[in-house]
């Protein structure tokens, strides 16, 4: 009798030991009360049709116990603590992974994603979001776009519903730029699919990533793994997404890898040229880091002893260093965080977060359409506290900023997170000038 073939992850899982049992993903355990600030004008806010835009946070009425939070270009996904995905906003591309043309103004109310297992990571890009299983497996749905338009997600085209995307891997952990997506898998190697146009696929040459190109420009819709010299044998432990770019973390060091976007030297090399081959970036390797946010011209940084770190473009005051500093070329610790204590960083466009260890929000940056939340529509060039009467009695743990707008994840301070507040008091903060309804 002939032997019965094995199935293919059964194969990769018996040629090679398990690399990595465990990698540093969003903590879940903590249930909050999600806020959002910022443009609504497509359903982002989850405040309803007649919210397009909020100065300060406003509660947004989900019932759903909520454990994790992350802004798209125009969307809005949260993590429900029994594994569930609830999306909301934009839908044009698919990017919320469910129907929505069949029921008035479903984009704007929070909905349920079908998958079929409970869900332990999220990310989002422009037009795509991404959820990791807890048994390994990825969905993703949406499309990616380059400079020509739109891309797709699949050879097939857009996705409107979950696909399954890279089957026969176990992945550990995801990122999502603006339009790529990049994956860690147990055997730590990194994965990348999507707009390869600045390098942040790390697997194609520059002349290769644009679409006139057209010899293969069909393979970077299928993730493959990131153009690493053998002779390395580098294996990792940790990746980050900015808007055009990707870092990746050698497994037991801190050695970080990058590639993509550089034009401001937010990827912390040098030469402001576009990297389309993995690269030691010596700024990067220099601290032991627990989160990097890269945005479009800048990242923001967070080592493990709870320090925030800026480089890059300074306009808008995006960096937190003051409204007359240069350009970062080099990591700088942002002056007015120095002696607090910060958990969480996050970064839009052109703004910037960072939580602290009391539950205090703040935000940096471009605030033309209250993104920042400060009741205000001026940019802010150093960490400014977020207030607001719905954030009164809370304590933040979580901010996340998409392409206009913001969404925070806070516990009630005495702990009680289910009781629902009344509808009029969910969508009003009571604060002067702090909505623009549709008829306004």
């Amino acid at each position: 009798m002939p032997k019965r073939r094995r199935s293919s992850t059964a194969s990769i899982s018996s040629k090679r030991p398990k690399f990595i049992d465990h990698v540093s993903l969003p903590s879940l355990t903590k249930v909050g009360k999600v806020l959002a600030t910022g443009a609504g004008d497509f359903g982002q806010l989850g405040l309803g049709s007649d919210i397009l835009e909020k100065s300060r946070p406003a509660v947004v009425p989900i019932t759903h116990e909520i454990v994790d939070i992350c802004a798209g270009g125009m969307h809005t996904v949260c993590l429900t603590k029994d594994g569930k995905v609830l999306t909301f906003g934009c839908n044009d591309e698919g990017a919320l992974g469910r129907e929505t043309a069949d029921k008035e103004d479903a984009e704007f109310i929070p909905g349920e994603v079908n998958l079929p297992d409970r869900v332990k990571q999220v990310s989002a890009g422009d037009s795509h979001t991404v959820a990791l299983l807890e048994d390994g497996r990825v969905f993703a749905w949406g499309t990616f776009r380059d400079s020509h338009g739109n891309m797709g997600l699949t050879l097939k085209g857009n996705e409107k519903l979950p696909y399954e995307i890279l089957p026969h891997h176990i992945v550990i952990k995801i990122a999502s730029g603006a339009d790529h997506i990049v994956f860690l898998t147990q055997f730590g190697e990194v994965y990348t699919c999507g707009c390869p146009e600045q390098g942040q696929l790390g697997r194609t040459s520059e002349r290769g990533s644009d679409r006139n190109c057209r010899t293969g420009f069909s393979k970077f819709l299928q993730p493959a793994i990131i153009n690493v010299k053998p002779s390395l044998k580098l294996k990792f432990d940790n990746i980050w997404a900015g808007t055009y770019s990707t870092f990746a973390k050698v497994e037991q060091k801190n050695d970080i890898y990058v590639f993509g976007l550089n034009n401001y030297n937010q990827i912390g090399l040098k030469s402001q040229n576009a990297v389309f081959s993995p690269k030691l970036s010596k700024e990067f390797s220099k601290f032991k880091w627990n989160i990097i946010c890269c945005a479009q011209h800048h990242t923001i940084a967070l080592d493990e002893d709870g320090k925030t770190y800026a480089i890059g473009r300074k306009e808008y005051g995006r960096l937190g260093l003051g409204k007359d500093c240069d350009d970062a070329t080099e990591l700088t610790e942002i002056p007015f965080l120095k002696n607090k204590k910060v958990v969480n960083i996050a970064c839009g466009s052109a703004t910037s977060f960072a939580v602290l260890d009391v539950g205090e929000l703040y935000g940096w940056g471009m605030g033309t359409v209250g993104q920042l939340g400060t009741g205000e529509e001026e940019d802010c060039y150093e960490p400014t506290l977020i207030k607001s009467k719905q954030l009164a009695g809370k304590h933040v743990f979580r901010v996340s900023s998409g392409g206009q707008h913001t969404i925070i994840l806070a516990s009630e301070a005495n702990g009680n997170n289910n009781q629902p507040q009344p509808e009029n008091e969910q969508l009003q903060d009571g604060d002067e000038g702090d909505s623009v309804s549709a008829g306004a």
